[in-house]
């Protein structure tokens, strides 16, 4: 049976560049909550923040054993860049691009799906939450 993941992910930055964090949710084929992720990353800028939490998604559907993934993101770069709209000129993001491209080819079907800020509300969460890990530690 193909299990398809449906994950909303998200990345943000203080400063741009600045303390960094990503947020994950990962929901399954009938949409019951299987794993979130609010993940401190360092300082960095909000798109490199936006490609670390797709490919940690990535990878954490695999490991998880979905065979197939939709990955819900509101940066319309992203999703126009991955899906190969957009040419990728940051320099910084071209071998983040890679490794997702190529992690990617080990499902069977994927989609990255471009989505409005309010319908991305927990991922947002989780990414503004790994902050307070950054002042914690």
């Amino acid at each position: 049976m193909d299990r398809v993941a449906k994950v909303f992910i998200d990345g943000a930055s203080r400063g741009n560049p600045g303390p960094s964090g990503i947020g994950i949710l990962v929901l399954d084929e009938h949409e019951n909550e299987i794993r979130r992720i609010s993940e401190k990353i360092g300082d960095t800028t909000n798109n490199v923040a936006e490609y670390r939490a797709l490919l940690k998604a990535v990878i954490e559907c695999k490991r998880l054993g979905f065979s197939s993934a939709q990955f819900f993101t509101d940066s319309q770069l992203l999703a126009r860049q991955v899906n190969g709209m957009y040419k990728i000129k940051d320099e910084k993001l071209k071998p983040l691009y890679v490794k997702i491209r190529g992690k990617l080819l080990g499902f069977r079907n994927w989609e990255i799906i471009h989505i409005p800020r309010e319908k991305n509300i927990i991922a947002d969460k989780l990414a503004n939450d790994s902050f307070k890990k950054i002042n914690n530690k």
